[in-house]
């Protein structure tokens, strides 16, 4: 498929929104997939690709996170394997199973996280106490949110931060800092198995993948200056959206 320049250049203002938002709360599916799908994309073209330009902004956010000592690679690596994992069986399971129930379900926990967020007073800038070691937490939060991921996709950064809040006792903004990673880790998966499908319209996701780049940079940025202060209303926010647009699209259209 070929774009007019302008659609491309509204492309690359969609991805920098979109990167700014996902790195600090998750959600920017919510602009980036109607952005696609409304410029004539086919629905399997368009996740494809989605996850392609994704792919960027989660990598830039993982970067400026890494790089001003936010995240402990030595942590985390038991994550990040089992994210893969997850992620990879997800999206070969994808192909087989029908998501409809996981749609019915998912609006009804992004808004117990949004409650979760809301009335939990000690969630903020101070680590709480570990409920879980973090090998048996990469297995089963890595392994099933990458599942997930791969899967069916949105409020994946919201599920990892608030398992990385509930069960690893993270602050948000460090627990924000290791979704990110994590996030980046899925979407590479899931990216892998798309391209060997054939379906990601490569000029389209890389333009909007340089404006996701340069959102998510701002959007961390915002992270560490702000702290709890802008993530968690944006969290709240973001999931209260992403569930009224999924129950939307089950029981409206």
């Amino acid at each position: 498929m070929d774009f007019e320049i302008y659609t491309l250049i509204l492309f690359f203002v969609c991805g920098i929104a979109a990167g700014f938002i996902d790195s600090i709360a998750g959600g920017g599916g919510l602009l980036t997939v109607p952005a696609l799908l409304s410029a004539g994309i086919p629905p399997a073209y368009a996740l494809a690709t989605n996850k392609l330009q994704s792919s960027f902004g989660s990598f830039s956010a993982s970067f400026y996170f890494l790089r001003h000592g936010y995240i402990d690679l030595k942590l985390i690596r038991n994550g990040i394997i089992f994210t893969f994992i997850g992620s990879a069986c997800g999206t070969l399971a994808v192909q087989q199973i029908d998501p409809s129930v996981l749609k019915q379900a998912i609006p009804f926990m992004l808004i117990g996280f949004a409650l979760y967020f809301i009335f939990s007073p000690r969630i903020g800038d101070e680590d709480r106490q570990q409920q879980i070691n973090f090998f048996l937490f990469s297995l089963i939060f890595g392994g099933g949110i990458g599942f997930y991921d791969g899967f069916f996709g949105p409020g994946t950064g919201s599920f990892f931060a608030i398992a990385f809040v509930a069960m690893a006792g993270f602050n948000l903004s460090k627990a924000t800092a290791y979704s990110k990673l994590l996030n980046f880790t899925s979407n590479i998966a899931a990216l892998i198995f798309f391209m060997l499908g054939g379906k990601i319209l490569w000029q389209v996701g890389i333009v909007m993948g340089a404006g996701q780049f340069v959102g998510a940079r701002l959007g961390s940025r915002m992270v560490i200056k702000k702290g709890s202060k802008i993530i968690r209303p944006l969290l709240v926010t973001m999931s209260l959206i992403m569930s009224a647009r999924l129950l939307w699209q089950q029981y409206m259209s």
